[in-house]
């Protein structure tokens, strides 16, 4: 089984080469594909010298920002492995966390596996109440459209057997990927597993750029895809 880590970027010089170290540190055949969405931080300098350092390596680069969902949309086309996993560039999500994510599919019980901030034993660390309400909120609106019942549809941590991400094309270009994804698996029927995974949140002031806005925005796109597109 070969892996392909789809890494979003956008200005995370502080914990670009610390991620590649974690994810470099798995025991997995894999390939690394990083899309930096025309950080301004510096960042671009760094993955162009990972992608000297290290042969299994490929980085692809944004002439204008349009989003995560657009970054994941130019990452996920270039993927040859077996799996895909798309691993944030922040260390809000730790690599150690793979071999639970992959054990569902590994067991073929899987087709696509959420990580879940909100189930099992995990460690996370301890952040904003409002966040929190509003994920539980259009979790559970996206729910309602999906017929799913997951515990956390916003987390950052999704696994997916490489033909699954392969038959979906993505619409969104910021946060509103994270619904579209969720609609669009639930009307192709594919099987879905929950694992617990530890959370190591940021604040603000270190570089979190999700708001309240992507919240609200996150409703029109879950009744969006969940009916067009």
């Amino acid at each position: 089984m070969k892996l392909s880590i789809v890494i979003p970027v956008y200005n995370e010089k502080d914990t670009l080469e610390e991620i590649f170290r974690l994810v470099k540190l798995t025991p997995y055949a894999k390939e690394i594909i990083a899309v930096d969405d025309a950080s301004t931080d510096g960042s671009r300098d760094i993955l162009r010298r990972l992608a000297e350092e290290y042969e299994d390596v490929r980085v692809f680069y944004h002439d204008r920002n349009q989003g995560k969902g657009a970054a994941l949309r130019t990452g996920f086309a270039q993927v040859t492995g077996d799996v895909v996993i798309i691993q944030d560039a922040d260390l809000e999500y730790r690599p150690d966390d793979y071999p639970g994510l992959l054990e569902p599919i590994q067991q073929d019980v899987a087709d696509v596996v959420y990580g879940s901030r909100m189930v099992g034993g995990r460690p996370h660390r301890v952040l904003f109440f409002w966040h929190y309400m509003g994920n539980r909120c259009v979790t559970t609106l996206s729910n309602i459209f999906t017929n799913l019942n997951l515990s956390d549809m916003e987390v950052g941590y999704k696994v997916f057997k490489a033909e699954v991400i392969k038959g979906i094309q993505i619409k969104s270009g910021r946060f509103g990927v994270e619904p579209e994804l969720t609609a669009k698996i639930a009307k192709g029927g594919w099987r879905i597993y929950e694992v617990p995974i530890q959370y190591h949140g940021r604040d603000y002031a270190h570089g979190k750029k999700i708001t309240w806005r992507d919240g609200l925005a996150a409703i029109g796109h879950i009744i969006r895809f969940r009916y067009w597109d």
